[in-house]
């Protein structure tokens, strides 16, 4: 019966850890821990964890720092070339998750289906962001679980506009390291 009960509960943290992925990505400014929800967003989830695992997201900087937004980044190294990337995804908006403080999504062009490697967190409450019967949102597949005052910290980076960018910050964060930890 003991043995029993052992293996269930591993077998439940097993399914946690492949249904909710945790990653973190070093940078800079310091560490942040994210929880992934394969369950709600497994497109969005497969393409974020396919960057951390092929080691695109080291070397790029958070390109995009609006105060009581949104930090962006993946998508552009500290010369503001643009990375390598993979077909764009389906759009997961629909998926019940909100665009809400410390909530992490997918960055995208006009078109609703244009996600690539590009991510951000919320700063606040986006609820502008998420999807309304007559438009697509934009999709969150994720929570960050630790580091929040180094979001804060990244978020509060003094800006400039170079190079066709606006909001980039004048002293580049980059991402050092991205990795699952579960």
């Amino acid at each position: 019966m003991l043995v029993s009960l052992v293996f269930l509960l591993f077998s439940n943290l097993s399914n946690a850890s492949q249904n909710y992925p945790q990653v973190e990505i070093v940078t800079t400014s310091g560490t942040i821990v994210i929880e992934l929800d394969r369950n709600r967003a497994p497109k969005s989830v497969e393409n974020f964890l396919s960057y951390v695992e092929s080691g695109a997201y080291v070397g790029t900087i958070f390109h995009r720092v609006i105060p009581g937004f949104v930090i962006q980044t993946g998508g552009y190294d500290v010369n503001l070339n643009e990375i390598d990337t993979s077909p764009e995804i389906i759009n997961e908006s629909g998926n019940g998750l909100k665009n809400q403080r410390m909530s992490i999504g997918m960055a995208r062009a006009n078109d609703p289906h244009s996600a690539s490697s590009q991510f951000y967190i919320n700063l606040s409450d986006n609820f502008s962001l998420d999807p309304m019967p007559t438009r697509w949102g934009y999709a969150v597949f994720g929570d960050v679980i630790e580091g929040f005052s180094i979001v804060d910290n990244i978020a509060s980076n003094a800006t400039q506009s170079t190079k066709g960018f606006q909001d980039v910050p004048v002293a580049p964060i980059i991402i050092l390291e991205a990795s699952r930890i579960d």
